[in-house]
């Protein structure tokens, strides 16, 4: 079975990881805070807290922008389900957006016309989080500015887009943000096992996110209320969690972005070589920007828009042993959103999900592989044609 995503493991990461073992430290020691040093330093942002999982990044990033009952939160209608799920958590309401066609991204027009009428309703979100689909930076200038104007905060959702870059800089770098997440799953760019980070220029909403993931606990003298009774004194400031990374982790992370400029270019010849082999009579492809995208998934659009045709493509390469997915059935037609009155008219997201396939991409995949799966989809597409 050839997997539509998988990790790739060095010596060199194992080696970073066995190290941490051997070490005085297993969690909360060194390693953390130089992985999330070289976040910083990588994407050019101020600050960096690593956590457990990117779901956990938007949950404090969320809490961080006072997030919670009577509030409302906005994000992509395609997308995984923790970019809407951070919204509940806090006890706010979640409403969707529709997306451009050819990106998979928000619509910044959709987004546009759903603010005018909803400031005629009253009901203005808090909080919007574009998604990075794919690799693919969202129009951030535009969505900030419309921040601005209707007085919305942005949580960049960069699960997808970790070595990206808009207009000449790196996501992450905020500078149409509040705050970006990023996800280092082992499918993703780089990974870390589990975990995330959450991203920021802005020093209180730093400080608050270090605190929330560590159970709101500090020993920094001068956030505490009471006298330090000795070394050994803490003090709760807030309700936090426990959603710590631990040095094992991050040692993995150090790692990992040491070679995310090779990740990315392999990816990129990946999607070159699908872009110029795959039988264009057929299908069409997701839009990428050919400077700012990671090439993350490799996205293919059938251009009959037949959910049967995707549906048998998607079996027929499973029975040959090519993992494929589908990214991502639309949020408000999951029955948890459904129950909660969340189905709406979202025209682009509907055509989308009846139409795309995720196929095999990532950084070790090889050319005899990638032959063979390029091989299966213009025969099959060939013979659905002639039929």
């Amino acid at each position: 079975m050839i997997p539509y995503g998988k990790q790739t493991i060095s010596e060199n990461d194992i080696k970073s990881v066995v190290d941490v073992l051997r070490s005085d430290f297993l969690t909360q020691g060194p390693v953390v805070p130089q992985f999330e040093e070289q976040l910083c330093n990588y994407t050019g942002v101020k600050y960096a807290t690593a956590v457990n999982s990117c779901t956990s990044a938007l949950h404090i990033a969320c809490l961080s922008l006072d997030l919670g009952p009577g509030d409302i939160l906005w994000t992509s209608a395609i997308t995984f389900a923790a970019s809407a799920n951070c919204a509940l958590y806090c006890g706010a309401s979640v409403d969707f957006v529709d997306i451009d066609l050819d990106t998979c991204l928000m619509s910044t027009e959709s987004l546009r016309k759903k603010l005018e009428q909803a400031e005629i309703d009253g009901c203005l979100p808090k909080i919007v989080i574009p998604v990075h689909f794919a690799g693919q930076p969202c129009n951030m200038e535009k969505i900030c500015e419309l921040g601005v104007q209707y007085g919305f905060s942005i949580i960049e959702d960069a699960a997808h887009a970790v070595g990206s870059t808009y207009k000449d800089k790196f996501v992450g770098s905020c500078t149409y943000s509040d705050i970006t997440v990023f996800s280092f799953h082992p499918v993703k760019m780089i990974t870390t096992g589990e975990g995330g980070a959450a991203l920021t220029n802005n020093v209180k909403l730093a400080d608050c996110m270090n605190l929330l993931r560590s159970h709101g606990i500090t020993k920094d003298l001068h956030k505490m209320k009471n006298k330090s009774e000795g070394d050994w004194y803490y003090e709760q400031i807030i309700l936090g969690f426990n959603y710590r990374m631990t040095d094992i982790q991050a040692a993995l992370g150090i790692s990992q972005l040491n070679r995310i400029s090779k990740f990315i270019k392999e990816r990129k010849k990946i999607a070159d070589k699908y872009s110029s082999e795959l039988d264009l009579r057929a299908l069409s492809f997701l839009k990428q920007k050919k400077i700012g995208s990671n090439h993350y998934l490799y996205v293919i659009k059938l251009d009959y828009a037949d959910k049967k045709l995707r549906n048998k493509l998607y079996y027929y390469l499973l029975e040959n042993n090519i993992g494929v997915q589908i990214h991502y059935i639309p949020l408000y037609k999951n029955k948890f959103y459904k129950k909660l009155g969340s189905e709406r008219e979202y025209p682009n997201s509907e055509k989308y999900y009846n139409s795309t396939l995720t196929i095999p991409s990532f950084y070790n995949l090889n050319k005899e592989q990638q032959d063979i799966i390029i091989y299966l989809i213009n025969n099959y597409l060939l013979k659905y044609i002639h039929e």
